[in-house]
């Protein structure tokens, strides 16, 4: 067997529990269909392009891309466990080399963000069907944007665990960073209702 192969086995072994599936799919759950349906009282429609969506339509799509950059935490994760309990040193001393162990984490995260988005998106069809258009590019731009979104963020993630080095300062660093990017992506609210600057800053 090819030795990325063998850590992206390896790193979905380790990374992928029954909670972590759950979480991946509750959350996106509560959010859709509790706090979208919840929120139709205060947004009703958003105007996206010539449409007007529902909100519950426009979160669940706007959960497909905060759930891969939820998910592809694990590739922090996984780098600052391995550091942290000496599994780097073990790993390099294998048939394995610093190229094999990067390109396996990017193969993990590009795997677990299709898996992310492909979860939430037949979640969340029974809320967005009706203002869905597919075409002949819908499913291969889902596709590419999902392992540039989970690459991009997984990335990040990676950066920030290689460079920290006590669990604290990971933990608040991390969550900051992510909290961050959840507010800015305009996920759960349309650009156009946020103060003038900001709105500008996130289109």
């Amino acid at each position: 067997m090819h030795p990325i192969i063998r850590l992206v086995n390896r790193n979905i072994t380790i990374s992928i529990n029954p909670g972590f599936l759950i979480w991946q799919v509750i959350f996106p759950l509560i959010w859709i269909f509790v706090a979208g349906f919840a929120y139709t009282a205060l947004i009703d429609e958003v105007s996206f392009g010539s449409k007007n969506l529902s909100y519950p339509a426009f979160l669940a799509s706007g959960m497909i891309g905060f759930n891969i950059m939820n998910s592809t935490l694990v590739s922090g994760i996984i780098i600052w466990n391995d550091r942290r309990h000496g599994m780097f040193e073990q790993i390099m001393s294998g048939p394995f080399t610093r190229a094999n162990y990067i390109l396996s984490n990017i193969t993990t995260i590009a795997i677990v963000g299709l898996v992310s988005a492909a979860l939430i998106t037949v979640v969340g069809y029974p809320v967005f069907f009706q203002s869905a258009e597919f075409s002949l590019i819908t499913i291969p731009l889902i596709i590419f944007s999902s392992i540039v979104g989970a690459i991009l963020f997984g990335s990040i993630a990676s950066i920030i665990s290689a460079k920290l080095r006590s669990s604290e300062g990971f933990n608040v660093i991390i969550n900051t960073v992510f909290i961050f990017f959840a507010f800015v992506s305009t996920a759960f609210y349309p650009a156009a209702g946020a103060p003038q600057p900001l709105a500008t800053i996130f289109i």
